[in-house]
C-alpha cells in the first residue's frame, strides 16, 4: 500500500496548492479560479508592469550575466566632506578613490540582489500558478471518464458486502467500459485477486484504495517513459507527425506550434501530406496563426518537399520544425517505405533526426486508437503519443491501456478545442483527475 499512500499524499498536495492560489487570488470557485488563471500575465510581464523593463540576463543555470559596467551610470551618493574655513578640503581626491569604489560596488550588488530576487520571487509563484492552473485543467477535461468510472467503483463497493466472484466480474465490466483494454484487465485482476487472497482482504471500500493502487503500477512500475521531447542540442529539432485522417493531426501540430512559439522558439510547419485535399493550405494557416515558417506544395513527392523545407530551416535558425505527414493505413506497406523515404531524407540533412517521431490517436475511437498504435509501431519508430480529445470521452483509462499494450509513452494529450488546451502529459494530474472523488 505504499504506492496509495504516496497518493494520498498527492492529493492533499495538490488541494493546498489550489486553496493558496485561490486565497491569493481572493476567488471562491474552480470556474473562477480557472478564469483567474487564464487570464494571468506572464512573469515578465508582472515585473514590467510594477518595476519597469527587467534587465536580468539569466541563464538556464539561474545565474545572471551582469557586468560592473551594466550599472555604471548609476548616481553614487555624495560624501560629507570636511571642508576647512578657507574653502578647501583637508582631503586629496585619492583619498576618497577607495571609498566611493566601495560604496559603488555595494550599490551595483544590492541591486542585483533586489531584482534577482525579484525575479526569481515571481517566477517562482508564476510557476505555481501554472501548475494549478494545468491541474484544474486535467480535473475539467477527466471529469467524464472520472463521473462514470469513479461513480461506478464507488457503487461497487455499496452493492457487495463481500469480495466474490460476483464482485470481480462487475469489476471487469466496469474496467472495460473505462477503455483499459480486454488482455490490461485481465492482468490486472489477476493481480488484484492474488492480492487480496495474500493481504486476506475482505472490506469492499477498502479494496477501491487498491484498485487506484494497482491501476496505476500498471503506468509506474517497469520500463521507465519519458514524456519529455528529445530537443537537439544544436540545430532545428526536427518531429514528425503520424496518424490516421481525422484524429486530429494538423490541429495539433498548430496547438505546438503555438505552445514552443510562446517560449520564444522559432518555429517552421511543412506540410508533406500532399496528396490529401485541403492538408497543406490547412498547415498553413496554421503556421500564419502561430507565426511560424511555412512550406509545402501539393501533389508532389513529401520526401521532396521535406527535404527543400529543411534546407530553408537551416539557412533561417529554425529552432523546432514540425513535419506533417500523410494519414494512410490501408496499404502499411507503401506507408512504411514512404516513411523510410522520409526518415532517410531527414537524417541525412539532420543527424540524429527525426528527433521525435509522435503518433496522433483520437482518445475518442477508443480500442481502434490502440489498433492504430500498433500498426504505426510496425511500421516506424514511434517515440511518443499525442492523445487528443480525452476531455470528450468517458474511456480515459486508454492512456493506462496505450502504456500497458503499446508501452509507448503519452507525451501530450488533448483536453479541449481551444488553441492553449493541449496539455504536456503529467501522470499526478492525471492520477488527481480520474480519482480525486474517491480519495
Amino acid at each position: 500500500m505504499g504506492f496509495f499512500s504516496n497518493i494520498k499524499n498527492l492529493f492533499k498536495k495538490k488541494e493546498k496548492e489550489i486553496e493558496e492560489v485561490k486565497e491569493e487570488l481572493e476567488v471562491e470557485t474552480i470556474e473562477e479560479l480557472k478564469e483567474e488563471l487564464d487570464n494571468t500575465p506572464s512573469v515578465e510581464e508582472d515585473i514590467e508592469e510594477e518595476s519597469g523593463p527587467l534587465d536580468l540576463d539569466i541563464d538556464d543555470d539561474g545565474e545572471d550575466d551582469f557586468e560592473e559596467n551594466d550599472f555604471s551610470d548609476e548616481e553614487v551618493v555624495d560624501e560629507d566632506l570636511d571642508i576647512d574655513d578657507d574653502g578647501e578640503d583637508d582631503f586629496d581626491k585619492s583619498d576618497f578613490e577607495d571609498t566611493v569604489e566601495e560604496v559603488k560596488q555595494e550599490e551595483v550588488l544590492e541591486k542585483i540582489e533586489k531584482e534577482k530576487k525579484s525575479f526569481f520571487g515571481k517566477k517562482k509563484n508564476k510557476e505555481k500558478k501554472e501548475k494549478v492552473q494545468q491541474t484544474i485543467t486535467y480535473d475539467k477535461g477527466l471529469e467524464k471518464t472520472r463521473k462514470e468510472f469513479v461513480s461506478s467503483l464507488s457503487l461497487l463497493g455499496v452493492k457487495f458486502t463481500k469480495i466474490d466472484d460476483d464482485y470481480f466480474d462487475e469489476l471487469e465490466e466496469i474496467l472495460i467500459k473505462a477503455d483499459i483494454g480486454v488482455n490490461t484487465v485481465m492482468k490486472f485482476l489477476d493481480r488484484l485477486r492474488s492480492r487480496c487472497k495474500h493481504e486476506n482482504i475482505t472490506d469492499t471500500k477498502f479494496l477501491n484504495e487498491v484498485i487506484v493502487d494497482e491501476l496505476f503500477s500498471i503506468y509506474v512500475e517497469g520500463e521507465s517513459l519519458t514524456d519529455k521531447i528529445n530537443m537537439a542540442e544544436s540545430g532545428p529539432t526536427i518531429i514528425l507527425m503520424v496518424g490516421v485522417n481525422g484524429v486530429g493531426k494538423t490541429t495539433t501540430i498548430g496547438k505546438l506550434a503555438n505552445k514552443y512559439h510562446k517560449q520564444g522558439k522559432k518555429i517552421m510547419l511543412i506540410g508533406a501530406d500532399t496528396f490529401r485535399a485541403g492538408a497543406v493550405p490547412q498547415l498553413e494557416e496554421w503556421a500564419k496563426r502561430t507565426d511560424s515558417l511555412f512550406y509545402g506544395k501539393e501533389e508532389t513527392d513529401p520526401s521532396g518537399v521535406i527535404y527543400d523545407g529543411l534546407e530553408i530551416a537551416k539557412k533561417e535558425g529554425v529552432d523546432i520544425v514540425f513535419i506533417d505527414t500523410a494519414g494512410r493505413l490501408q496499404n502499411k506497406v507503401n506507408l512504411m517505405n514512404e516513411l523510410d523515404k522520409i526518415n532517410r531524407v531527414i537524417g541525412k540533412l539532420v543527424p540524429n533526426a527525426p528527433h521525435e517521431t509522435l503518433l496522433i490517436i483520437d482518445a475518442t475511437t477508443g480500442q481502434n486508437g490502440i489498433s492504430q498504435a500498433k500498426a504505426f509501431k510496425e511500421i516506424t519508430n514511434i517515440t511518443g503519443i499525442v492523445l487528443t480529445k480525452l476531455d470528450g470521452t468517458a474511456k480515459g483509462g486508454i492512456v493506462l491501456a496505450i502504456k500497458e499494450e503499446v508501452n509507448i509513452p503519452v507525451k501530450f494529450i488533448g483536453l479541449g478545442e481551444g488553441l492553449e488546451d493541449l496539455s504536456a502529459f503529467d501522470i499526478e494530474d492525471y492520477i488527481y483527475g480520474l480519482f480525486k472523488d474517491m480519495i
